[in-house]
């Protein structure tokens, strides 16, 4: 089942089904005020927004109502865009399009801000040991945030949004060629989540150094990993921790 969270026809099979519905869709990692003080340190007035992977979450409508603006939201799949689209017809400075979070269409230093929130992490659901991570999701990261960081402003930052503690996800943020410094915040109460700030143009400290060297010891063939068992459920993001 958690395969099938990387592939775009589960995905619009899902947006289509919850448009029937009319329901708003599910928010992974709470909702937006359990964090909202985390983006507020990092908005300015003026500032320019790019949600990744943004789904049927009120998070862009949330960014944009908190004074993100202009904002774009994409997500690779149509029938999710174009739900999102008609539900938010009437507000300035909006807009969303079809695209892929590997392959961005905007020029270099177009945002001050980009934000994801589970995207990455259903980019990685079909990893199963969180120590050694494969060459193919190595490579999948990678496109992405090379492509974030191409996109951000000088100053710009980017915010990652994830269950995966530092020592596992920061390994992937910590690479010299991004160009960009990494820290990270958690919220929640039962559970907590981890809130990664990304500034473009800062230093990246040792022990971040240390990390992202780490992660091109640790990968792995796939074929000769052991599997853990996985639950089929809904929460398949709480069984990775990437």
């Amino acid at each position: 089942m958690s395969g099938r969270y990387k592939e775009q026809a589960y995905w619009d099979s899902r947006y289509r089904e919850e448009g029937q519905l009319r329901t708003g869709g599910h928010e992974w990692f709470g909702a937006y005020r359990d964090f909202a003080h985390l983006v507020g340190r990092e908005r300015r007035p003026g500032t320019g927004g790019l949600v990744l992977g943004c789904g049927t979450s009120s998070l862009s409508a949330e960014l944009h109502k908190d004074g993100v603006r202009p904002l774009v939201s994409i997500d690779y799949s149509p029938v999710c865009i174009q739900e999102m689209a008609q539900r938010h017809a009437n507000i300035p400075d909006m807009s969303w399009m079809v695209m892929d979070a590997r392959h961005l269409q905007f020029p270099d230093g177009t945002f001050d801000l980009v934000i994801e929130k589970g995207t990455l992490d259903a980019m990685m659901v079909d990893e199963r040991d969180p120590w050694r991570v494969t060459q193919d999701t190595i490579t999948i990261v990678d496109q992405v945030l090379s492509e974030v960081s191409r996109v951000l402003a000088p100053s710009g930052c980017f915010m990652s949004i994830t269950f995966s503690p530092p020592h596992f996800r920061g390994r992937h943020y910590a690479q010299p060629k991004y160009g960009w410094s990494v820290s990270c915040d958690s919220y929640g109460t039962d559970f907590h989540y981890y809130f990664y700030t990304m500034h473009k143009g800062g230093q990246l400290t040792s022990l971040d150094l240390a990390r992202g060297q780490s992660l091109y010891k640790s990968h792995v063939d796939l074929t000769q990993t052991p599997t853990f068992l996985e639950c089929d459920g809904e929460d398949f993001l709480n069984n990775i921790h990437l």
